[in-house]
């Protein structure tokens, strides 16, 4: 008897347990994509894949990039926002430095101001880059992406990736 009582108490305890952790809202994370280099990790969010996105729209095979033309970082099936009115509001930082570590591209909040979306309109995030001057051919930039739930603060996404321009 006194051994029902104990496996039951044990079963009980790890059914609560799990009850308890499936309702948490934790979703924590590191991923680095070999070909690219490019690496993100989050916290509180939950995202699918981060991938470097070629001129055509494709997914880029490495990190190496054509002068004159125009690539994006983007945040593939992003999810779990904080809502406020059945909205969603991120934040998006965008840097690209030079080896020195030089801004040649800064942008603070390219969401400032933005008065909320359908959880399913951002699902899918992108920083857009344009690869001209006074970027140089031979170069290396470094780009960091920093995104972040102005509802729910704990939430955020933080991207990095180095782009050799040809």
């Amino acid at each position: 008897m006194k051994n029902l009582k104990t496996t039951l108490s044990i079963l009980l305890t790890t059914l609560l347990s799990c009850l308890i952790f499936i309702g948490c809202d934790f979703s924590k994370g590191v991923k680095k994509d070999l070909r690219t280099g490019l690496s993100f990790s989050y916290n509180g969010f939950i995202v699918q894949d981060v991938l470097l996105i070629d001129p055509a729209n494709k997914r880029m095979p490495d990190n190496k990039v054509n002068l004159n033309t125009r690539i994006a970082i983007a945040a593939i099936r992003l999810n779990n926002y904080g809502l406020k009115d059945g909205k969603v509001f991120p934040g998006t930082m965008l840097l690209v430095t030079d080896k020195k570590g030089t801004p040649i591209l800064k942008a603070d909040d390219l969401f400032a101001g933005d008065q909320g979306h359908l959880p399913a309109e951002a699902s899918e995030l992108r920083g857009a880059i344009t690869i001209a001057r006074p970027m140089i051919a031979g170069e290396t930039y470094h780009v960091k992406m920093h995104v972040w739930d102005k509802v729910k603060a704990d939430n955020e996404l933080n991207i990095e990736a180095d782009l050799v321009v040809q």
